[in-house]
């Protein structure tokens, strides 16, 4: 198969759709620069036109993901309707739904080492995506009085923190990590108990 220079179309979303099935199959530390281009069926030399380095690709992949996590996630909290409390919930089903259906931009942006300062591109889809879970911790926490409101950076790290735990232990088919649950029924149970503790659920809900 003869490879492609420059002149490749978009070679840029090229070498980021090889890469993200690169790390899905040999994580983002087990392939180089080289084997993209070769997904990409172009040559070493066509990738430095558009990326510096590996960490820079990883990065591109990381930045993509978190556009797509963040519009998700906007999209399962839909303005807090029908309430903010399904709305709260929907958000958490995106979480897990995001890491089965995108599992490569989940590695590139959790499991890299790629730092969200990469870039200011990256900072940025990486901010807008957590605003939309505090944004959902705060139209619930409306409903507490204000001296028993937590902040709503801390509701959803606590939140997002969970999420993530489920989908690391259960949700993406790690060896050994076996349990009689579903990780939607883990999260939901989870989050319910959390949101008895300050209140906003009767005990018996």
């Amino acid at each position: 198969m003869t490879k492609r220079g420059y002149h490749h179309g978009n070679l840029r979303q090229a070498l980021v759709e090889s890469a993200l099935r690169l790390i899905e199959e040999k994580g983002p530390n087990g392939f180089t620069l080289s084997e993209a281009a070769k997904e990409a069926e172009v040559t070493p030399a066509a990738v430095y036109r558009h990326f510096a380095g590996r960490d820079e690709l990883i990065a591109e992949c990381a930045r993509q993901g978190y556009e797509i996590f963040g519009a998700l996630l906007d999209y399962a909290f839909d303005d807090g309707r029908p309430t903010a409390l399904a709305a709260f919930e929907s958000v958490g089903r995106a979480y897990l739904a995001f890491a089965r259906r995108y599992p490569g931009h989940y590695i590139a942006m959790f499991e890299s080492g790629v730092a969200v300062q990469a870039s200011p591109e990256l900072a940025a889809a990486a901010a807008r995506s957590g605003a939309v879970l505090e944004r959902a911790a705060a139209r619930l926490c409306e409903h507490l009085p204000a001296d028993r409101r937590p902040p709503a950076a801390m509701f959803s790290a606590h939140i997002w923190a969970m999420s993530h735990g489920v989908v690391e232990l259960f949700a993406r088919g790690r060896p050994g990590a076996r349990c009689p649950f579903a990780p939607e029924e883990l999260l939901e149970t989870g989050i319910g108990i959390y949101l008895r503790g300050l209140g906003l659920l009767p005990p018996d809900c």
